[in-house]
């Protein structure tokens, strides 16, 4: 049983996704089945991570969602009678970092990673009940640095995520930060390029050959028997992770 919410312990029937995705995207993830959630913009956060899913909501664990109060009505409407239970956070997001970091918590095993300083309370109450393990670090946006492979490993840009998860003893492949799509900033982050809609894929919103490290997460992938879904054949573009979900 995977601990870890965003891999899936049934294959996932519905994916909530950046409600601003190219059509070549939107296709692909119809031709597997899934029914997709787009999100809804959250107009107090920074432009360019205003339809991130990540930034406004974390699964607890595979049957309940944390979603700030600036969205909640939405998402409660659209996931309606799925069997999935919606909670209200706390924290109001704004505009500026931290204040827009509080539901962005990482997770790997039974870790939950963040800066706790800034993480929302109720959360933090739901994190806890889940006997979760907290390592608190600097990052903020510890979600959207990392890329989640399986329940004992990830992939990221962020040394400090890096050097933590590697001393507790998890596979973690360390990458040059760039290289991915982010409109209005430099560029975006790897966890926000993807999401696992089983247990054996993973799939990303692009292409990574431009990626130099390319060769090296193809390699990470295989020695963890990851068949990969390319959802589009352009570049890869962060769209605030795909949260996959299995639906009643």
């Amino acid at each position: 049983m995977n601990v870890n919410p965003f891999i899936p312990n049934k294959d996932a029937n519905t994916v909530i996704v950046d409600g601003r995705i190219s059509s070549e995207i939107l296709k692909n993830l119809k031709g597997l089945n899934l029914k997709i959630i787009p999100t809804i913009k959250c107009t107090e956060v920074s432009e360019p991570i205003s339809y991130h899913p990540d930034i406004v909501i974390h699964p607890v664990n595979h049957k309940t969602l944390i979603v700030a109060p600036n969205v909640f009505d939405y998402y409660e409407e659209k996931l309606y009678g799925t069997g999935i239970r919606i909670i209200r956070g706390q924290t109001k997001l704004g505009k500026d970092y931290p204040d827009d970091i509080a539901y962005n918590v990482g997770r790997i095993g039974n870790l939950a990673i963040h800066n706790f300083k800034y993480t929302d309370e109720k959360l933090k109450y739901y994190l806890k009940k889940e006997n979760l393990e907290f390592i608190n670090i600097n990052q903020g946006y510890t979600k959207c640095s990392m890329a989640i492979v399986d329940d004992k490993s990830i992939i990221t840009a962020d040394y400090p995520i890096y050097k933590k998860l590697s001393d507790l003893g998890f596979d973690v492949l360390l990458i040059q930060s760039g290289y991915i799509e982010l409109k209005g900033y430099p560029y975006g982050f790897i966890g926000g390029v993807n999401g696992n809609p089983s247990k054996d894929t993973i799939m990303f919103s692009g292409r990574l050959n431009e990626h130099p490290d390319c060769e090296k997460i193809f390699k990470f992938l295989k020695k963890h028997n990851k068949k990969v879904i390319w959802l589009s054949d352009k570049k890869v573009i962060d769209v605030g992770t795909i949260i996959t979900l299995y639906c009643q």
